[in-house]
């Protein structure tokens, strides 16, 4: 048994499973800056209630929030060569994940201005601070502070469901330990292992990092609100 456990984690199988995590970064980090780009944007359009505009995104939302994600990774990668785009399986996890956590985050925005209170919006504007100017000084800031543990949570299930993109061979963490015990089902129990500890560094490292952001938004925060009060008295 102990001699499984030293060769599984042999210098080579784990320069492979470090290899196979690089990749689950990368498509991680690209997927989340390009969902969170999405997502703010499509929840904005929601929350201002667009004519017709909102009404469909809301309905397109709906679709994509309700379909298994392993189905969107099947479209992207074997769907959309049938229309003249073939993505690698590198793009292909990104552009599934992002259409996922997209529709997921748009959500989160929208409920998040929402939760804020129409007096923020109404003494803003009082003050003489134009529509936009309020949503993006005043209410978009106050409402990431209430969104970050829904959003935090999203993202580290996005960091999970990388894995599910071995399914279009991308040679991601999930797809190396797979390689690894295949070749000597004895590693089998210490990959799984290998992959519980390298999953939990990433989203832990993930959920620090959102604290941190948290702290400095609420200090920004403050500072806004205090901008805010001394237009109000002059």
């Amino acid at each position: 048994m102990w001699d499984n456990l030293v060769n599984a984690y042999s210098f080579i199988n784990i320069r492979f499973l470090m290899e196979g995590a690089w990749v689950t970064v990368q498509v991680s980090v690209i997927s989340i800056v390009l969902s969170s780009i999405f997502g703010m944007i499509l929840g904005i359009v929601r929350y201002v209630r667009v004519k017709i505009l909102s009404a469909v995104l809301g309905f397109v939302i709906d679709i994509i929030r309700n379909l298994p994600l392993i189905l969107i990774m099947f479209f992207t990668y074997f769907g959309l060569p049938n229309i003249g785009f073939k993505p690698v399986p590198f793009w292909a996890a990104i552009i599934a994940l992002t259409i996922f956590e997209s529709a997921m985050i748009a959500e989160i925005v929208r409920a998040g201005i929402e939760s804020i209170p129409d007096g923020q919006m109404e003494g803003a504007r009082s003050n003489g601070l134009t529509f936009w100017q309020t949503l993006r000084y005043i209410i978009v800031p106050q409402a990431i502070q209430n969104m970050i543990p829904a959003l935090v949570s999203q993202f580290i299930s996005l960091v999970k469901d990388t894995s599910l993109a071995t399914i279009i061979v991308l040679p991601d963490l999930m797809n190396h330990a797979q390689i690894i015990y295949g070749q000597n089902t004895n590693y089998t129990i210490p990959m799984f292992i290998a992959l519980a500890v390298m999953y939990f560094v990433v989203c832990y490292a993930l959920s620090l990092l959102s604290n941190y952001f948290e702290r400095r938004l609420q200090r920004n925060g403050a500072v806004v609100e205090e901008d805010i009060s001394e237009v109000g008295t002059n």
